[in-house]
């Protein structure tokens, strides 16, 4: 008897054991998929780990469905990896997998229910649900578990299926569905039969009664000739202008044969490459401490200013990385800037360029996946977010990770919570390759690394071309509001530079980092805002649905037309978000094209590369956004930024609060002025006297360093300790608070001071889910793997207890 031991995507700990017979287990190899039976109805597709012949002594093992897969589809070193990824997020490996792999390879497995042939079914003794079901199966041979769920209209159905069960009116049974589908182009070609000249002849005068045949058939002759190559059907249609039916009559008389090519969904039909970009001075002296760097170290950061040209420095090594046949991973926070450097990386590679991230579809990921597991020449340079660090790479060569101080590189939800950058120094670590970071604001645990030697540090000071960097100017909005300078949410001075910049043909970006109209919606007779029933924040208005949402669980109702409270129709908007900036810039240019750059503007696939094309492209003027707006986009006419309010961003109780209000700060700037003049940034605030605001002014990176790094020794917090949050949620506040505080007392007690909390968070409860955190801080001296295996114990004790079953437990290390 021969066994496998498999991983299933789910969050457990521990690998199952499965048997199969001799051919299967001589078939099989690690990292091919595997259909599995698990628990009572359910069935998985599970990851191959291991093939052995040693039966397992708890239980005993059930046999395999089927084999998934004809050679492995992940790779030795990508179990490594996700193996590492497990054990120092402290999650299961499952989770990793369900994470890493595509979910079109993850097969569904549905519940099907059938009517039992051959039943006699007394009806009046059926339930009304048990009725509705049974009737409902009349009408169609099966029906899903959701099916069943619609048309009960309630989510718990297992109870009616369950009844029908034991009445022995219906069966069920699994059925597995492989997701993935092929995209398959449909080509036309003229039948062998008439390919003789004197057949063809014949043709030709049979059709002269039916001119549109015959008009699709020279066409087809036309198309073959001129492009030498199969024609497509959409393209036969079109160009002849036949319909469908006359082309379906064609290949019904056998005049004309169909035939179908499976072809990649995302293909490359640019023009062809061009020469990479000679660099100047200062980037070559860069590129040269670059390379000489990765002689001594890993791992390097190169910390070049804003329209530096790190771009083309990451052109010119990639270039020399391809050469040598090796692969190319190149990391960005955002979705929006993929979009953008896709076109340059094609401009330069051509179809060497793969993009991998989540706005494209289940079946598009699958094609890349399998084009870097065959290492084909198309997927040499992968360009993705931070979900491309999973792929199949068998030779990677060079990992770059770009504008690495993002907050986006963290993943929160679900678990695994790692973070891109991080996890990819580890990755390149097991390919042997190397690794560069780059940033015109390097997180401080980089810029930490690097000034302590553990990476290499290079700094690129100028703008390309020399530009100046923008004029920075802080606009104290208290001292305007006094003075009665204000329109709306616009100083006069901002106004001044828009128009100024509007009048020379220039764009302008405004940033409000909060979408919607009005955060908070309050009655003025009462002093009552509306607030979300399910968390502990109150509703954004979004004016362009007239509805009430909250941006925690997404709960929305109809904009009040009353107070809720005392029924006074006096309702008033406190705070401004984007929206509430456009509605403004309407009224204050009605000349000019305004567009808005958030969450609800940009939900589509292409939703990203539609706005960034219009404003390259001078179809924007003024263009509102959020955050997106810093992710390091290359708009090569805008002359002026403004920031409406810079006091949101640093009034946050975490001790992030200020880098990141630096780093948001400065990459918004960095969008000025990236050609020949100068660019104008005027940052509005209550407070122009803050530190961060007038280090942001005079582009002192360094001395935010300091000081932060300085402030961080004292409190205890990253780059000096690391730490691990944990997080506890449950519906009942006291349960809650007495699981934290019997957690928080057995951490205490084995690592003393360092364990700070429980504490609730500011927002305490999301989604009808109280929450409280505890922060563990593990200095340099203590050892990071006996900590975690420490709390480990304590978790494993805490599951144990019946009083916190239903507590739900997160854990995040290194939270950011």
């Amino acid at each position: 008897m021969y066994f496998i031991v498999v991983i299933l995507p789910i969050p457990l700990k521990q690998t199952f054991t499965y048997n199969v017979n001799k051919d299967e287990a001589g078939f099989l190899k690690q990292g091919m998929r595997v259909a599995v039976p698990f628990g009572k109805k359910k069935i998985y597709t599970a990851i191959v780990y291991q093939v052995h012949d040693v039966a397992p002594p708890a239980y005993e093992t059930k046999s395999i469905d089927q084999i998934l897969d004809e050679e492995p589809i992940i790779t030795q070193k990508q179990l490594e990896h996700w193996q590492w990824m497990a054990s120092y997020y402290m999650c299961t490996l499952g989770e990793v997998i369900k994470a890493a792999l595509p979910g079109a390879f993850l097969l569904e497995s549905e519940t099907v229910i059938r009517l039992k042939k051959e039943t006699a079914v007394q009806e009046s003794a059926l339930q009304d649900d048990e009725f509705l079901v049974f009737e409902a199966l009349q009408h169609q041979s099966s029906l899903h578990i959701n099916d069943i769920r619609s048309i009960l209209d309630r989510k718990n159905v297992v109870k009616v299926i369950q009844q029908l069960l034991d009445k022995q009116i219906i069966e069920v049974e699994e059925e597995v569905y492989e997701q993935y589908t092929p995209k398959m182009k449909r080509y036309i070609k003229l039948a062998p039969s008439y390919t003789s000249e004197e057949n063809l002849r014949a043709l030709l005068d049979d059709l002269s009664r039916a001119p549109k045949q015959r008009d699709l058939l020279m066409t087809l002759f036309m198309l073959s000739s001129q492009a030498k190559r199969p024609v497509e059907s959409v393209a036969l249609q079109k160009r002849s202008g036949a319909s469908a039916s006359v082309l379906k009559s064609l290949i019904d008389k056998q005049i004309l044969e169909e035939y179908f090519i499976q072809q990649d969904r995302v293909v490359y039909d640019g023009e062809d490459t061009s020469e990479v970009k000679k660099l100047n001075e200062e980037q070559q002296i860069a590129l040269s401490e670059i390379e000489a760097s990765f002689e001594e170290y890993e791992v390097s950061l190169l910390h070049g200013v804003t329209s530096s040209g790190k771009t083309e420095i990451y052109v010119q090594l990639i270039a020399e990385v391809i050469k040598t046949g090796k692969q190319v991973l190149y990391m960005l926070p955002e979705i929006a800037l993929t979009t953008q450097l896709i076109g340059r990386l094609q401009h330069y590679f051509g179809e060497k360029v793969s993009v991998y991230h989540s706005k494209y579809t289940s079946n598009e990921r699958v094609e890349v996946w399998n084009n870097i597991l065959s290492s084909k020449p198309k997927a040499q340079i992968v360009i993705g977010a931070r979900s491309s660090l999973f792929l199949p790479f068998s030779d990677l060569g060079l990992i770059i990770v770009d504008e690495e101080h993002e907050p986006s590189f963290k993943q929160y939800n679900p678990s695994p919570r790692y973070h891109g950058r991080d996890a990819a120094i580890v990755l390149a670590d097991f390919h042997k390759a190397k690794t560069l970071l780059g940033s015109a604001t390097p997180s401080l645990e980089s810029y930490y690394n690097a000034v302590t030697h553990k990476y290499g540090l290079i700094e690129l000071k100028k703008r390309y071309g020399n530009v100046l960097m923008p004029d920075i100017e802080l606009v104290d909005i208290k001292e305007k509001h006094r003075k009665k300078q204000m329109t709306g949410h616009f100083s006069d001075r901002l106004l001044e530079a828009m128009h100024e910049a509007l009048d020379n043909k220039e764009q302008v970006l405004l940033f409000q980092n909060r979408r919607g109209f009005s955060p908070v919606i309050e009655c003025t007779t009462c002093g009552v805002s509306p607030q979300c029933p399910n968390c502990d924040v109150s509703l954004t208005y979004h004016q362009y649905k007239n509805e009430l949402r909250c941006h925690y669980c997404g709960y929305h109702i109809a904009m009040l037309q009353s107070c809720m409270a005392c029924g006074s129709e006096t309702l008033d908007d406190k705070g401004f978000g984007t929206e509430q900036i456009e509605t403004e810039l309407n009224a204050l240019f009605p000349e000019q094209r305004i567009a808005r750059m958030d969450q609800d503007t940009t939900r589509g696939k292409h939703a990203y590369a539609k706005l960034i094309e219009k404003l390259e492209n001078a179809e924007i003027d003024i263009l509102v956004g959020t955050q997106m707006l810093a992710k390091g986009l290359d708009f090569r006419n805008i002359s002026l930024v403004g920031v409406m309010n810079a006091d949101n961003l640093l009034n946050f109780p975490y001790f992030r609060a200020h880098e990141r209000s630096f780093q948001l700060l400065q990459q918004v700037s960095g969008r000025a002025g990236r050609t020949k003049k100068r660019g104008k940034v005027l940052i509005q605030t209550y407070n122009p006297y803050h530190q961060i605001l007038q280090q942001v002014s005079t582009n002192d990176y360094n001395g935010m360093f300091k000081q932060q790094a300085e402030e961080r020794y004292q409190y205890k917090y990253p780059p000096h300790y690391r730490t691990i949050k944990l997080t506890f949620r449950d519906r009942n506040f006291s349960k809650m608070q007495k699981a934290a505080v019997w957690f928080g007392n057995a951490l205490a007690s084995g690592l003393k001071e360092n364990v700070l909390g429980p504490e609730i968070p500011p927002v305490g409860r999301i989604r009808n889910l109280f929450i409280t955190n505890i922060l563990v801080k593990i200095p340099k001296t203590q050892s990071l793997g006996k900590t975690k295996k420490y709390i480990k114990n304590v978790e494993r004790s805490f599951n144990a207890l019946k009083d916190f079953s239903t507590v739900k437990l997160t854990i995040d290390v290194d939270n950011y």
